[in-house]
């Protein structure tokens, strides 16, 4: 599998010429890791963009793009706070094998049905539910893995660059998904990211890691996971991270399932103009990780935290008052910057914080309330769009989203002063 992978010159390898803010691609599995995700992710996010047109299309409707996001996300609501005990007693790595084969399948499934000319609405929302099963064994999985990748002190550094792959994606895959349906239709983004996912099981698979030792039992299933849940509500820290990406999840972030409404009836720029929209969020994401990952060590991370959460309500209303595409574009930017900073820094957070015996299950939490609390907010967010309209939902959002960022000031004061 190694053709997926960039050709690395002997002396990187060695991680003899990785600047420090590049630190954690010194170590060999986590540069097969960033590698064969941003390939794969690339696709998945050709996928999105090529789903969420193809939902407006089939449908006309802006509540059947929340129900879709309901629909994918809904299986991490109900079951990613056990598959953290999964996570806790299996190897990582094989369990992120199984997850990644399992979208491989669901995306080529989508894309025969498309190409068929046969695809209903019905198609989509169950296909959304089938990669959300994967989703709510992956979510964990893949951030409990980076203690397997680098070191304690990496840690910010490591999620930082896995961000940016994740947005440096965000940038190129929504742009290319959107000349993609624009000129071939969907079900090529949907084929081609079937095939993406190859890069990151061969990575997966390449990778060398220590013999794995499966930990000692302390109970049943459900005692474990009373145990990781005790934790979390017994560490005001922990709780307040978790409890405000929750809220966010809710009230916030799910104002990006009105963006083909948005480009298509307020811009009126088309696929096309949705694909220009995603990648100017993931332009303000990369943007932000990229800062985290050379600047965000020795800076305080409360303080961080505390800006980022004030900044996405700017952006959201800056959104809701844009009428033009360049200050639509910008208004992504500043909002995918916004987000990621906060998903991070209490990301790396939270990994500071939990011992490695209950990483899984905590780490679950932070998955549950971020996966599985956004598909009620993707469904509130397009209920409240078609009955109030897609300028007066998104003002809505940006003033809830701001009396979230100081509520969650005032009651968490332990994670504002964390360095």
């Amino acid at each position: 599998m190694r053709f997926f992978l960039p050709q690395i010159s002997p002396q990187l390898r060695l991680g003899m010429r990785w600047p420090e803010g590049l630190r954690s691609l010194r170590r060999r599995n986590f540069r097969l890791f960033f590698f064969g995700q941003l390939i794969s992710l690339i696709g998945s996010w050709m996928q999105t963009t090529a789903q969420q047109w193809l939902v407006y299309r089939l449908t006309g409707s802006e509540l059947s793009l929340g129900v879709v996001t309901f629909a994918s996300f809904l299986p991490v609501l109900l079951l990613s706070l056990g598959m953290g005990v999964l996570v806790d007693r299996f190897e990582r790595r094989r369990l992120l094998v199984l997850t990644q084969s399992w979208f491989l399948l669901q995306a080529a499934v989508l894309a025969l049905l498309t190409a068929l000319g046969v695809v209903q609405y019905s198609h989509v929302l169950l296909l959304a539910l089938f990669a959300g099963i994967g989703n709510a064994l992956d979510m964990p999985a893949r951030q409990s893995f980076y203690v397997d990748l680098v070191d304690r002190d990496e840690m910010l550094n490591a999620i930082a660059l896995n961000s940016s792959v994740f947005n440096g994606a965000r940038v190129i895959g929504p742009a290319i998904g959107g000349l993609v349906v624009a000129a071939m239709g969907e079900a090529p983004a949907f084929g081609l990211n079937a095939i993406s996912f190859l890069a990151v099981i061969g990575a997966l698979l390449m990778m060398r890691l220590p013999p794995f030792v499966p930990p000692p039992r302390t109970g049943s299933g459900l005692a474990e996971l009373r145990q990781g849940l005790s934790y979390l509500v017994h560490d005001r820290r922990v709780l307040g991270l978790v409890s405000l990406v929750a809220a966010f999840s809710v009230f916030g972030f799910p104002y990006i399932v009105l963006l083909p409404v948005i480009a298509g009836e307020v811009l009126g720029t088309g696929a096309a103009g949705l694909g220009g929209l995603l990648a100017a969020q993931g332009v303000g994401a990369l943007a932000s990780a990229l800062g985290l990952a050379f600047l965000g060590e020795g800076r305080s991370k409360g303080r961080m935290l505390l800006a980022s959460r004030v900044l996405l309500p700017v952006a959201v209303l800056l959104l809701a008052v844009a009428r033009t595409t360049p200050a639509a574009l910008v208004a992504m930017a500043l909002g995918g910057y916004a987000l990621i900073n906060q998903l991070a820094i209490t990301n790396t957070m939270i990994q500071l914080i939990v011992p490695d015996a209950l990483r899984g299950r905590v780490l679950s939490t932070y998955t549950w309330a971020l996966g599985g609390f956004w598909p009620i907010g993707a469904l509130l967010t397009g209920w409240m769009a078609e009955a109030l309209g897609v300028t007066r939902t998104v003002l809505l959002v940006a003033g809830i989203s701001a009396g979230i960022a100081l509520a969650g000031w005032a009651a968490f004061p332990g994670v504002r002063r964390m360095d």
